[in-house]
């Protein structure tokens, strides 16, 4: 591992590619044996673990969104105490954090979803996910919505506070900064940013679907969408990043130019 790489920002680069392995990995197996089946049908233990695999991925990805942030804030506001702001510990801590609080809150609701009795089977869907399961129970789900409100409103609501809040810093830097000042904020964060922006547009058509009815929306597309935050996000980001941050951009291009030569 190239020593120059183990600097915060690139540990949560780390953590983000790793998470995104770990949310196709929970999906993608299950829809192949699927596409070769005449049958499509899944265990609820199954359901439930695909619950788990792909709303921790969801959580894990905006919360490590939200953190890279704050990273960027430090970095092009305060540059002169970042490295003892935003130490390797630091980091660490914060990644161990970003992974840890979604695990236990998916897991209590999922705690509270599986003894729900159901009145169905059915769900119109690629793959399982909670309020579908919640809108099949025939049993009282009252604690089940609260705790849904609950979470979101403290989760999403806290991290787009945290998103805005450094992003109108950044700005304000910006705007009263030099020339150069600007043209680093811009290197560092439009890749943050893009990503950023990638991943809230397939959550937001994600959640909508799961709250509406979408059956308007032709087959095709709706299948699309459903996938776009659990297969063009990993797709995109070693791009966005690979490109714009020159440091990675670099070794990897020696590293690639070295086992050509090498052969």
């Amino acid at each position: 591992m190239n020593k120059s790489l183990h600097e915060p920002m690139y540990l949560f680069l780390c953590s983000l590619f790793v998470n995104q392995l770990f949310g196709s990995s929970g999906l993608f197996p299950f829809l192949l044996v699927q596409s070769l089946s005449d049958i499509h049908t899944i265990s609820a233990s199954y359901c439930f673990l695909q619950i788990f695999y792909v709303f921790s991925y969801g959580n894990v990805e905006f919360f490590t969104l939200a953190i890279m942030s704050y990273d960027r804030y430090l970095a092009i506001c305060n540059p002169l105490q970042y490295n003892t702001r935003m130490t390797v510990n630091k980091a660490v801590m914060f990644i161990a954090l970003t992974w840890l609080y979604p695990f236990l809150a998916v897991t209590v609701m999922i705690s509270l979803s599986a003894p729900l009795q159901l009145c169905g089977n059915i769900i119109n869907k690629l793959y399982c996910d909670n309020y579908s399961i919640v809108k099949l129970a025939c049993s009282d789900t009252t604690v089940n919505n609260i705790y849904g409100l609950i979470y979101t409103f403290i989760t999403v609501f806290g991290l787009l506070f945290l998103i805005c809040y450094t992003y109108i810093k950044i700005l304000k830097i910006c705007f009263s900064g030099s020339k150069q000042t600007r043209q680093k904020a811009i290197s560092t964060c439009s890749p943050h940013l893009a990503s950023l922006i990638n991943f809230s547009f397939g959550c937001c058509f994600e959640i909508l679907q799961s709250r509406f009815n979408m059956t308007s929306v032709p087959d095709v597309l709706r299948i699309f969408l459903s996938l776009y935050f659990l297969t063009c996000q990993p797709l995109f980001n070693p791009v966005v990043y690979g490109l714009n941050m020159s440091k990675i951009y670099i070794i990897c291009k020696s590293l690639l130019l070295g086992n050509v030569l090498g052969h």
